[in-house]
């Protein structure tokens, strides 16, 4: 099974029209809701050298944010990462 984890804040609109992707695909994912935890954000960002949220997670390599998220869909490629 496909292993799908976004890391958001609560009131982001790129993060809910990420859920709203994933919910749409029937793709079950795990939120981490990370307002205001100022470390996780710093870790996340030299994990991944993004500093904006959404951090997307497919199967535990990171795609990105919304914009690569919507991208991967738009270029038909999203299908087969989720399996």
């Amino acid at each position: 099974m496909t292993k799908v984890e976004i890391y958001t804040w609560t009131f982001c609109p790129f993060c809910i029209r990420a859920k709203e992707l994933f919910e749409r695909k029937n793709t079950p994912y795990i939120e981490h809701i990370i307002d205001g935890d100022d470390k996780k954000k710093k870790e996340l960002y030299e994990k991944t050298n993004q500093d904006t949220v959404p951090f997307i997670f497919i199967n535990d390599q990171f795609i990105g944010g919304y914009s690569d998220l919507q991208a991967l869909e738009d270029e038909g490629k999203l299908d087969s990462m989720l399996g």
